[in-house]
């Protein structure tokens, strides 16, 4: 959205501030609204008291204010990129411009949400509503809890053997990606890992078929990644692991699809990926799990402490659960996850087939099967050019398209938040630049 810059600007939208009582009011201090102001250019002369021993004049060079509403549709604004970045990742325009709206004033509370205290009855009010959309949403059974965290998911590594294991309890890992591979090295600390499956070998572009594990009869879960956002491998099923106890590392496609979750021990996710920015980390948890930690368990880690104090152990990352409650309910609006699912899976089409129909002047190296709805990763046959598309797609606003550093190539990361547009423009520029290099 065009937003004016100027100080007179500023006072049109905001008629009743206290701007020309104290001249050195920063701007940024202002409120601002998420409306949108056109002009016309007249000039006046408006007198007003800056220091009742100096009058002074100012020139106001915009007297007639029309507002303009603009349809979602119409909403895109120009000054606004297509960001395909992996995380952190892009917002809904409209809870960005929510957010905006109520970052001076929270809703008449006279403060916004970063200067609450995360005990008072307004932030408690934010996180109770955004727990109650997440349970909606998702459809939690009341025998889960769902915990607000910090640390993101990498943090989880960690704390899911503290919280489920003694030191030589047997656990299985289910590797298929960077993020699968780094939890179980992190697991190893505090457990008995055993990679039942890795598909290192093969550059991680597959996932096994279910009857081919070889689990472990003993094991206290199994662990898997659902969405691996560097390689863009997703599970489309699960495994059924011998113990009952499945538990996902959901970060990159949370809230993208239905999820039964009863059929998981835990699940947790950073939320910077489709539910908010960074900073928060999401764990839903079976309670029976809660109250076994190990001795050595840090405090921030011990599920049981921060179950018993509904998140608030300590201070929380209060403005981002705020966002992810605003996500939560826009996601709500569309129609809950049934209609962001269908969302999804028309963007993903759209793009994955561009790169199968590009001749092999584009190239998907996951299997189909198994292919990413969130994370698209690809090559140019010449791989050469690969700086270059990266460059000419930015000019065209259109940016973090390059691929992990791991492993090279470009990635087109097409979260809930990115809107249809931004593929179909990548698409056609993706046609524009093989026509002009192929």
């Amino acid at each position: 959205m065009a937003m004016a810059t100027t100080p007179h600007s500023l006072l049109l939208q905001n008629p009743n501030t206290n701007f020309l009582k104290n001249p050195k009011t920063p701007f940024a201090t202002i409120p601002m609204t998420a409306t949108r102001l056109t002009t016309t250019t007249t000039t006046t002369t408006t007198s007003t008291t800056l220091n009742p021993a100096k009058p002074i004049s100012v020139k106001c060079s915009a007297t007639t204010t029309h507002i303009q509403d603009r349809s979602p549709a119409q909403s895109e604004s120009q000054d606004r990129v297509f960001n395909f970045a992996a995380g952190p990742a892009v917002l809904p325009e409209h809870v960005l411009r929510k957010a905006q709206s109520e970052l001076y004033n929270w809703r008449g509370s006279g403060m916004s949400v970063m200067e609450m205290s995360h005990r008072g009855k307004e932030f408690l009010s934010i996180i109770q509503k955004a727990e109650s959309d997440l349970r909606t949403l998702l459809n939690i059974p009341d025998e889960y809890s769902v915990l607000f965290l910090q640390g993101g998911a990498t943090t989880q590594f960690a704390a899911i053997p503290l919280n489920l294991c003694k030191p030589d309890d047997k656990v299985d890992y289910l590797v298929t990606g960077s993020w699968g591979d780094k939890a179980v090295k992190e697991a190893q600390k505090y457990s008995n890992p055993k990679v039942i499956w890795s598909g290192k070998s093969e550059k991680y572009t597959k996932i096994p078929a279910f009857e081919e594990l070889e689990q472990s009869a003993d094991a206290k879960y199994l662990h898997i990644c659902a969405n691996e956002t560097i390689h863009g491998v997703e599970f489309k099923t699960y495994p059924n692991p011998k113990n009952g106890l499945l538990i996902a590392d959901m970060s990159s496609n949370f809230c993208s699809k239905p999820v039964d979750v009863s059929k998981f021990g835990i699940i947790y996710a950073g939320a910077q990926k489709n539910v908010g920015p960074s900073g928060v980390t999401i764990v839903i948890i079976r309670k029976d799990l809660i109250g076994n930690a190990q001795p050595v368990t840090p405090v921030m880690l011990d599920y049981k402490i921060q179950d018993e104090n509904k998140s608030l152990y300590n201070t929380p990352p209060c403005y981002g659960i705020y966002m992810c409650g605003l996500v939560f309910e826009d996601l709500l609006e569309q129609g809950g996850l049934v209609e962001i699912e269908k969302k999804n899976k028309r963007k993903a089409d759209i793009l994955y087939n561009a790169i199968d129909g590009s001749k092999g002047f584009y190239r998907c190296p996951v299997e189909k099967s198994v292919r990413s709805l969130m994370n698209v990763p690809f090559t140019l046959e010449k791989a050469e050019l690969e700086a270059e598309f990266v460059k000419e797609a930015a000019k065209e606003k259109m940016v973090q398209l390059k691929g992990h550093r791991s492993v090279g190539g470009m990635r087109a990361s097409i979260y809930n938040a990115m809107p249809l547009a931004g593929v179909e423009k990548l698409v056609a520029f993706m046609k524009e630049f093989q026509a002009k290099h192929a």
